[in-house]
């Protein structure tokens, strides 16, 4: 079990919706592990503020960030600046009977931290962690990185040390003055969904699907079951 402290245990973390916050690092690890995108926020050197998109993988404690070494804001991120990382992932429109009441089901990290350069013999080990949370088992399946590639690559580690966790589930809470009102209320559930893979060349039209691809689509049918699973557990924590 991790000594490190609770999501929203913090001065920075806490937050006004304590109904909506989770002090469970467990279940921030599950939001990060489905996660494919991050938003990384920060300051660059002519006090102008980014937000920038980023793939990412969760590894242990650490959140891992990757970009080019010719990247000045990749750079950056990784100077040991302070950040802040987002992720989201949406579950759901909520509906209410009136737009006051309507929401989203949602599951949020938000990370404060600063960036960590990675070099040596861990690099190339966790980029290929990084490669496996896109497609778990991709880094079997192609060949290793070279010397090159891996010296144009900037791999930056961030400690979830700092952490916030909330999470919104369940129907609209309507306004009392609403309740007999004659308007459609309820939820539009969300998911992310793998389509048919397209192959890129001749070659690999080809070439029976390999593993990790061939599994995306059951991996995203799956998570499905799990976020029901998580809101089960997130009922009897609160």
């Amino acid at each position: 079990m991790s000594s490190l402290p609770n999501p929203g245990s913090t001065e920075k973390t806490l937050n006004r919706r304590t109904d909506r916050s989770i002090e469970d690092r467990e279940v921030m690890y599950e939001i990060l592990d489905e996660s494919l995108v991050c938003h990384v926020g920060f300051v660059d050197e002519n006090n102008q503020p980014f937000v920038l998109p980023m793939g990412f993988a969760r590894y242990e404690d650490s959140l891992l960030l990757h970009g080019s070494t010719g990247s000045r804001l990749m750079r950056r991120i990784g100077s040991g600046i302070p950040i802040c990382i987002e992720v989201t992932l949406l579950d759901g429109l909520v509906l209410a009977k009136s737009s006051f009441e309507s929401s989203m089901n949602y599951r949020s990290v938000v990370i404060f931290g600063k960036g960590e350069i990675v070099e040596g013999e861990q690099k190339d080990f966790l980029l290929n962690k990084l490669t496996d949370h896109l497609a778990p088992g991709r880094s079997s399946e192609i060949r290793n990185s070279t010397k090159k590639e891996l010296a144009a690559t900037l791999l930056v580690s961030v400690a979830l040390i700092e952490t916030s966790v909330k999470i919104r589930t369940g129907p609209p809470k309507e306004a009392e003055s609403d309740l007999d009102s004659q308007v459609w209320s309820g939820l539009v559930p969300f998911r992310l969904v793998a389509q048919n893979p397209i192959p890129s060349d001749e070659i690999s039209k080809n070439l029976n699907l390999p593993k990790s691809v061939n599994q995306l689509k059951q991996i995203y049918n799956r998570q499905y079951y799990q976020i029901c699973k998580l809101y089960i557990y997130i009922f009897h924590l609160l």
